[in-house]
């Protein structure tokens, strides 16, 4: 309870400066968007996600829950990656945190890099080369086991081209024993040198489910609109064809109010058969 205590303090303490520096990116960089999605505690979370638009410094994120997110990135050179990432502290200073208190690192597949990262929040890092493609179906899997005062959280993907799944990654990190919870996706330019902002970044995010602590899938059928706090209005968010979207930058139009929960008309009635166990 201390460290959460701690963590809280940590949050509130940096936010304004945070809102503060989100409100200076203003013609800098696309506005950061964000889809929400109301559920109970689960032990996995399953979704797909397609790319209709990019540019270079992009993060598509599709699995975030409060402790960790997992998403594909367009780096500013244009290359491109999956990355999967857990905190292990609110402070910002990577080396500053007690070695006994770090994630630690508990599978990784062959192909996969691992690192820390600083300077919003500690936590261990990873990255697998893929070429994901535009208009590609991604598939994604987080998953948690609680052991003790720590949960392992581990990261699949499909592999389109292998036609397989890819256990990516498995970090432990100190959590009083829960599970995943707050879960939620976003989109957002990293590149932020101006030019940065006059493309449109647009991805669609569907098919997503949890799996609860009593192991039941459970669909996801809504999901809360909002942003930072840079204040441009070329965002927009929705369903199509059955699918949430988000988009951010360029010429977009807005037609949605920020923290409008989002209905889906036609959640899947059964999730995919194949999903890791």
């Amino acid at each position: 309870m201390a460290y959460i205590r701690i963590f809280t303090l940590l949050i509130f303490t940096l936010l304004p400066a945070l809102l503060l520096a989100d409100e200076k990116l203003k013609g800098i960089a696309c506005r950061s968007v964000h889809l929400g999605y109301p559920a109970l505690e689960g032990n996995s979370f399953y979704i797909e996600m397609k790319i209709l638009s990019s540019a270079p410094g992009t993060y598509f994120m599709a699995c975030g829950w409060n402790k960790g997110y997992f998403g594909v990135q367009e780096l500013a050179n244009g290359k491109k990656i999956i990355l999967f990432s857990v905190w292990d502290s609110g402070q910002n200073d990577p080396k500053a945190v007690e070695e006994d208190k770090r994630t630690k690192l508990i599978h990784k597949d062959e192909k996969t890099r691992i690192g820390r990262f600083g300077g919003e929040g500690t936590g261990g890092q990873s990255f697998y080369d893929y070429d994901w493609k535009i208009g590609e179906t991604l598939r994604l899997l987080v998953s948690s086991k609680v052991d003790g005062n720590r949960t392992v959280y581990s990261g699949h993907f499909f592999h389109s081209e292998q036609k397989k799944w890819i256990h990516m990654v498995s970090f432990s990190t100190i959590t009083g024993g829960a599970n995943l919870k707050g879960y939620y996706s976003f989109i957002e330019d990293f590149k932020r040198d101006k030019i940065s902002t006059t493309f449109a970044r647009k991805a669609e995010f569907f098919n997503p489910w949890i799996k609860n602590i009593n192991n039941d899938w459970l669909p996801i059928s809504k999901a809360n609109f909002t942003a930072d706090a840079n204040p441009v209005l070329n965002i927009d968010a929705g369903t199509t064809n059955g699918h949430f979207f988000l988009i951010t930058g360029g010429d977009t139009n807005n037609t949605l109010k920020l923290r409008t929960v989002i209905q889906n008309p036609n959640p899947i009635k059964t999730p995919p058969t194949d999903i890791p166990k």
